[in-house]
C-alpha cells in the first residue's frame, strides 16, 4: 500500500488508501484469528503476552476502519510483519537443533537488523508524531495510549531478545522451562 501510494506518509492521520483499508481488515481478521487459535488450544497462559498485543491491535484497528483516520499509522505498524519471518527462523532454528550453528548466528545478526528497521524504528516514529502532532483526547488518546503500550511491549522482547542472543550470560535462569510453554524471544 505505501508502495503504491508513498504520498500517504505525508498524512499519517487522514491519508486513504483501499489497498491500505483491505490491509488493516485482513490483518484484524489474523489477529483474531490468531487470538482464538491461542485460547482455543489451551495456550493462554503461556501466551498471555500475545493476546494482550492482540487485543490492542485488534481494538484499535477497528477504531481506524470505522473512522478512516489513522489508517496510514496502522499501515505503518504493520511493517514490524516483516521482522517476523526472522523472529519466526529464529524460533524455528532454536526449536530444532540445526546442526550448524551457522545459520543461526546469520539470522542473530539479519534478525537484529530487521528488528531494528521494521519495528523499533517505526514504532519509535510514530511514538514521535502522535506526542507531537496528535490531540489526545478520543480515538487520538485511545490509540496513544495502545501505542505507549506497545511500545513497552517491544522494548521488552528487545531486551529478551539482546539477553538471549547477544548477552547469554546476563540471561535470568530459564532452566526448567518446557518447550512447549516458550514463544519467539522467551529463550
Amino acid at each position: 500500500s505505501l508502495w503504491q501510494s508513498p504520498e500517504l506518509l505525508s498524512d499519517i492521520q487522514d491519508g486513504y488508501s483501499v489497498s491500505g483499508h483491505l490491509l488493516v481488515c485482513f490483518s484484524s481478521g489474523y489477529f483474531i484469528h490468531d487470538s482464538l487459535d491461542i485460547i482455543f488450544n489451551h495456550q493462554s497462559c503461556s501466551s498471555w503476552e500475545y493476546l494482550v498485543h492482540h487485543a490492542m491491535a485488534i481494538s484499535a484497528f477497528v477504531s481506524l476502519i470505522i473512522t478512516g483516520r489513522f489508517l496510514v499509522a496502522a499501515m505503518l505498524l504493520l511493517l514490524v510483519e516483516v521482522s517476523n519471518i526472522f523472529l519466526t527462523a529464529r524460533m524455528l532454528l532454536k526449536m530444532s537443533n540445526v546442526p550448524s550453528p551457522a545459520l543461526y548466528e546469520a539470522n542473530k545478526y539479519i534478525n537484529l537488523v530487521m528488528y531494528f528497521a521494521f519495528r523499533l524504528a517505526p514504532q519509535a516514529y510514530l511514538t514521535w508524531y502522535f506526542l507531537r502532532y496528535v490531540e489526545v483526547q478520543g480515538q487520538g488518546a485511545f490509540l496513544m495510549a495502545n501505542l505507549l503500550l506497545l511500545d513497552a511491549m517491544i522494548l521488552m522482547y528487545f531486551s529478551r531478545l539482546l539477553r538471549s542472543d547477544f548477552f547469554p550470560s546476563l540471561r535470568k535462569g530459564s532452566a526448567g522451562r518446557d518447550v512447549d510453554g516458550e514463544k519467539f524471544l522467551i529463550d
